[in-house]
């Protein structure tokens, strides 16, 4: 399975000890080189920073196709530009990306999408996690915005409402 990353769920997950789930749900997963950037230089120190850069079920991947990522960066920023661009140059099957902005772009380019909600449901359902309720609010106390609506909708999908 072919799965690129956003910066978001990689930092995220890495900020709860959960990044892991990525390789065991997925195997190898790929970023583009613009979202390494964010991750190990700008965020250098910080939660996924030494990950991206050492573990070897990460891959970082470079764009060819410029003009997708100059046309995407109209109305996105440089990581999700670069992410959208390499699912769609490796004919990804999965793109985790949290934004909703371009996780809309991306699904009208046809993309399969997930964020990391779906992480949690999947990991739970696949019964690598025993519970998504912990880690969410986990998730939230670090900064990861989810509203009051969501959150009810997700734990009521993951039979924890």
């Amino acid at each position: 399975m072919k799965v690129v990353s956003n910066t978001s769920p990689i930092i995220n997950l890495a900020n709860v000890e959960k990044l892991q789930l990525l390789n065991l749900l997925y195997g190898n997963l790929i970023i583009p080189r613009a979202v390494f950037q964010e991750i190990a230089v700008i965020g250098a120190g910080e939660a996924g920073s030494k990950e991206v850069q050492t573990w070897p079920w990460i891959s970082t991947h470079v764009v060819q196709n410029v003009a997708t990522v100059n046309s995407l960066r109209t109305q996105l920023d440089w990581g999700e530009s670069e992410a959208i661009a390499t699912a769609i140059e490796i004919q990804a099957d999965l793109l985790l990306i949290d934004e909703k902005r371009g996780r809309l772009v991306a699904q009208q380019l046809g993309l399969t999408t997930s964020g990391i909600l779906g992480v949690l449901l999947e990991a739970k359902q696949t019964g690598l996690i025993q519970m998504v309720k912990p880690i969410l609010d986990s998730l939230i106390k670090k900064g990861f915005w989810v509203n009051h609506a969501l959150y009810d909708h997700l734990l009521q999908r993951a039979g924890e409402a």
